[in-house]
């Protein structure tokens, strides 16, 4: 595999979009360390932190935050070799993936990006090397995120995933956990431990971060009254959410919003 450029740790401003709606004429991967938006066949979705993407060089994309993100991100020729690899790891291309690993392989694209820039005649294979090591590195970790006793555990992952995007595109649809988990088909405990498992936070705290993600882009962005916003971010109670938002912020929203 042979890199074009490489970038780790990298933090977007908030507010930074990139549109590539013809691709980008090479490949393109992202670990995704914070939560962003992107677009790809024509459908918006939340990327949670921990994910991993890439991209064929024909593939339109666009992508970014209202917020600020960090991501480690490589461009690279995409060789027919090079696809036929990572296919028969079974590693998805043109798709969002959970990682369990995200530290570790950032590690390994930490070094990666510091041979990238070592100019002598070792520098190419021993980039290969790492390549090929962070490759089965992160086949590894998907092939563990689905254990292969259960048959329905893969439906599973895919639900959770489409959910997750689903509270964070969405807060103000979201009923309350029992609904959820009903609808989920799952009991009201093991649909939270379920949840817990594949993210490591539970749907509730998610559901809370949503909605205060929104609250705090409706308050400085728009003329919204408070009323308004708190049920654009799904409270009925417009005191409930002036009361949650104050545990979280130690502030009113009317006192967040005079702070921009």
């Amino acid at each position: 595999m042979k890199i074009g450029t490489i970038g780790c740790h990298y933090r977007r401003d908030a507010g930074c979009y990139f549109d590539n709606p013809n691709g980008l004429g090479c490949g393109f991967m992202a670990l995704i360390k914070s939560s962003a938006e992107f677009v790809f066949n024509d459908k918006k979705i939340f990327v949670p932190e921990s994910s991993f993407i890439i991209f064929t060089p024909d593939m339109p994309f666009h992508y970014g935050s209202d917020d600020s993100f960090v991501y480690d991100w490589v461009f690279f020729d995409f060789e027919e070799e090079d696809e036929k690899f990572i296919r028969s790891l079974e590693i998805p291309i043109n798709e969002v993936v959970l990682v369990k690993n995200a530290e570790e392989l950032s590690q390994i694209l930490q070094q990666v990006s510091y041979e990238h820039h070592i100019f002598d005649k070792e520098r190419e294979m021993i980039e290969s090397r790492y390549m090929e090591l962070f490759f089965l590195k992160l086949s590894r970790s998907i092939r563990s995120a689905i254990p292969p006793n259960s048959l329905n555990t893969s439906n599973k992952h895919y639900f959770f995933v489409h959910l997750r995007n689903c509270i964070y595109s969405d807060p103000d649809e979201m009923s309350s956990v029992a609904e959820i988990a009903k609808y989920s088909g799952m009991s009201y405990s093991g649909f939270q431990h379920s949840y817990k498992r594949f993210f490591g936070v539970s749907v509730l705290e998610d559901i809370t971060k949503s909605r205060f993600l929104r609250a705090e882009r409706l308050l400085t962005t728009t003329s919204l009254n408070i009323n308004q916003i708190a049920q654009k971010c799904g409270y009925i109670s417009e005191y409930s959410f002036m009361r949650k938002f104050k545990q979280i912020y130690g502030m009113t929203p009317t006192e967040y919003r005079k702070t921009f």
